[in-house]
């Protein structure tokens, strides 16, 4: 049995020595580079743009801009960001006049600083960075705006005043999730080619399929190819379309040559689709019991100069309540667009915010009913009684037991015995809880091959991986379902030549949807089998067995081994959903040092039920990589922006992102409350250790400091003007 054992990587003999293939590791004969005019201004009208001295410089072999694009026919960036499950928000966020469309090369007005205006393609990467910054382009410089685009309710405004007025205790909050960049290890990169009348596009990303159906829109024909091989993380930006993309692809039509490009980290801060970007104004009533009695919110999501998505939202939404029974809920979501790069789904998008919330208002409400923090959780989750529990917001928890998730984290952490660490401390200590339900959803559609060889396996999958491990968990999947050695199975992904269909990589979705369909289609490839076997073993279908890799006639000693009847293969593919709800808790302890304002954490503890684990290393990885972005943006992450919307973030420099040294040794432990959603148990594991880290982490901080909340990102010198206050 392969599923459930903690195998290395089998990636990773490739990736670590330097033999992965990235975007940027491609070449073509003959290929030309591509430098971007950007934007210098937050908003401003492009009176005109001046090539001529540019077009002669050495090397040059274009200069492009939107008028150009438009010239040619080709369409605007549709991203259809109107999230399948608010079907009263009309599709007015893209046809409201205000709203301009998403030009790939910036049309008769720049919408944010570090937009591409004009796209310059030359001989070598030099030559067009060098020209890039000859053309002259004159800017009438407009003041920055903010626009509704729009304005949504939900809930029981009037039974939730209510509650309010009849509450023992109501705390309020406002609490601002700042946005984040995406720190991304392999930078953007974009190749595109136009042969035979096929265009196709080399790039990283998290769906070539994806990708494929938004650049058809673009391009307005069918005839196009994605290739996408190794990605150095994706953690949700990369599953969207951006303008260098489309840019690369239409020049290499107009040069009659491939076209290249690769981004710099200091056009990333500037160009990288971004995360987070919400205020939550929040209320939460109790009763004399510490029991919820109702919860008023508001959220107002920054989603950019272009109305890329609204699912970070909608996803907020629908998790609103977490974990906790609440009884009666009012919730208003606004969605504004501002003149800055668009933002889109983040690890969690949307569920971290949501958790956040509520977490932080559960703790400010034990702190003034002075009771323990535990305690007030135990006093509103959810039961295992009550699952399937369908929440105020009509999403449905459909497994889980938070109760034992929660006694678990906090026996790993001493929780009983943190009193007596605090008193022996030297400097202010804290500890933090943070328990979480996800709501993973993601594209429904997917599709798996499984093609049986002379030489092993190949299975062919829609969707794709940007570092979570797929051609070790789906080998650890395949080689289960069909009792084959791992190592006789290849995975194939990433091209749409041969990749039919398939949703890519995000929302907890991939092993989740592709071991459904491996599970059905290896289902069907052994029956199929069994029929090839019977005529070649000569024996009745129905007195053939699979065992062991091979099928044998009962009560005789003859066989076949699979791979001798290669040929066979057997699909499968899906469009709907499948439930799961992956669910855990967290404890984080750390301390302060009044000094400095600095924050050592201590401790960090996170117990995660996701499903059966196919690979438990290949999850203690993605859970921790999620609790350091959760971290960071607790405690250092943050692009900033002066009251003109110029990025004061220009690079590393600027932005901080957590490192080795500041996160501890994760304790982590899986915990499995089977689901029913699907054959093989499995829930997810991508997402949940960032969902509650931000509420953990500040939940600690704020037992440290005795504060009522510490606004993100708790730096140093916020922390140490806090202490300094309360002096």
């Amino acid at each position: 049995m392969y599923i459930g054992r903690r195998l290395p990587r089998v990636e990773d003999a490739r990736l670590l020595t330097g033999r992965g293939r990235y975007a940027d590791d491609e070449t073509c004969d003959g290929e030309a580079w591509c430098a971007f005019v950007r934007s210098p201004h937050a908003r401003a009208r492009i009176v005109s743009i001046d090539a001529a001295a540019t077009q002669k410089l050495p090397g040059v072999l274009a200069v492009l801009t939107g008028a150009d694009y438009a010239a040619d026919g080709l369409q605007p960036i549709d991203h259809v960001p109107n999230p399948l499950d608010m079907h009263d928000i009309t599709r007015r966020a893209f046809d409201n006049p205000r709203q301009a469309p998403h030009w790939p090369l910036a049309r008769n007005e720049a919408r944010h600083v570090g937009e591409p205006v004009a796209a310059v393609i030359a001989e070598t990467a030099a030559q067009a960075w060098d020209a890039a910054e000859r053309v002259q382009v004159e800017y009438d410089p407009l003041p920055v705006e903010e626009t509704v685009c729009f304005d949504y309710a939900f809930g029981e405004a009037e039974a939730v005043k209510r509650a309010m007025d009849s509450a023992a205790h109501v705390v309020r909050q406002r609490f601002v999730h700042q946005r984040v960049a995406n720190c991304q290890m392999e930078p953007r990169a974009a190749i595109g080619l136009f042969e035979a009348g096929e265009y196709t596009l080399i790039c990283g990303s998290q769906g070539a399929v994806l990708h494929k159906h938004m650049l058809s829109k673009v391009l307005a024909t069918d005839k196009v190819r994605v290739i996408v091989r190794d990605v150095g993380g994706g953690f949700g930006p990369r599953n969207y379309l951006q303008p260098e993309a489309v840019v690369v692809v239409w020049a290499a039509k107009r040069v009659g040559r491939p076209v290249r490009w690769t981004s710099t980290r200091s056009e990333a801060f500037l160009a990288d689709f971004q995360g987070r970007d919400a205020t939550i104004d929040a209320a939460l009533g109790v009763d004399g019991e510490g029991r919820i009695v109702g919860y008023d919110v508001q959220v107002r999501g920054n989603v950019g100069a272009h109305t890329v998505s609204f699912v970070p939202l909608s996803n907020f939404r629908n998790i609103l309540t977490t974990v906790y029974r609440v009884p009666a809920i009012s919730l208003r979501v606004q969605a504004v667009t501002t003149n800055t790069v668009p933002s889109v789904p983040y690890r969690g998008a949307g569920r971290p915010e949501a958790h956040h919330a509520i977490e932080r208002l559960l703790d400010m409400a034990a702190r003034r009913m002075r009771i323990d923090r535990a305690e007030i959780r135990r006093r509103n989750l959810v039961q295992k009684t009550d699952i399937p529990y369908r929440t105020p917001t009509r999403f449905v928890i459909e497994s889980g037991n938070f109760p034992a998730y929660m006694d678990r984290a906090l026996a790993m952490a001493d929780y009983a015995l943190f009193d007596a660490r605090r008193q022996a401390a030297r400097r202010p200590r804290g500890i933090g809880i943070a328990n979480y339900v996800e709501s993973p959803v993601g594209a429904p559609r997917e599709r798996v091959e499984l093609h049986v060889r002379r030489d092993g396996i190949e299975v062919i999958a829609g969707t794709q991986s940007s570092g979570q491990g797929h051609e070790t968990s789906f080998a650890q999947v395949v080689a289960d379902q069909l009792e084959v050695p791992m190592e006789a199975v290849r995975l194939l992904t990433g091209d749409t030549d041969f990749v039919k269909s398939g949703g890519g990589s995000h929302s907890d979705r991939s092993l989740r949807f592709a071991s459904t369909l491996i599970h059905a289609a290896g289902k069907r490839l052994i029956e199929t089998g069994r029929q090839a076997a019977a005529e070649r073993l000569e024996a009745a279908v129905e007195d053939v067995e699979y065992r062991d890799g091979a099928f044998r006639v009962l009560g005789t000693d003859r066989s076949i081994a699979l791979f001798d009847l290669a040929p066979l293969a057997a699909e499968e593919h899906i469009n709907a959903r499948i439930p799961a709800s992956p669910g855990g808790c967290a404890v984080c302890e750390l301390e302060v040092d009044p000094d400095t304002g600095a924050i050592r954490i201590l401790r960090y503890v996170s117990v995660d039920d996701v499903g059966q684990a196919v690979n438990p290393l290949i999850v203690d990885g993605q859970t921790h990589g999620g609790i350091a972005q959760g971290i960071g943006q607790a405690l250092m992450e943050g692009v900033a922006f002066d009251a003109g919307a110029q990025v004061l973030s220009g690079s590393f420099m600027d932005y901080g992102f957590a490192r080795a040294e500041n996160v501890p040794f994760f304790e982590t432990a899986l915990i499995e409350e089977p689901t029913q959603g699907n054959p093989l148990r499995i829930k997810g594991g991508g997402e949940g250790g960032v969902v509650p880290a931000t509420a953990a982490v500040i939940n600690a901080l704020c037992d440290a400091l005795g504060a009522d909340d510490v606004p993100m990102p708790a730096t140093p010198e916020r922390v140490w003007r806090l202490l300094k206050g309360s002096q």
